[in-house]
């Protein structure tokens, strides 16, 4: 799994923290999401895809 997010599309919905944490943060500054980890371990892959579902802005993106 590669993950990428597109920062320009975020609205700081905070979504995908609340799903997958350990993958994503928010800039202190304007919430806009931070991407910690682009190849998540397998442990992590269906928070990730449930962040990636929840984002209304469509920011992230799964390549499996």
């Amino acid at each position: 799994m590669k993950v990428s997010v597109d920062q320009d599309k975020c609205v700081s919905s905070g979504m995908c923290v609340m799903n997958a944490g350990e993958v994503f943060d928010q800039r202190d500054d304007d919430g806009v999401v931070v991407l910690l980890i682009d190849e998540p371990c397998p442990d992590l892959a269906e928070e990730t895809r449930k962040a990636a579902a929840a984002c209304p802005a469509l920011a992230i993106h799964i390549e499996e």
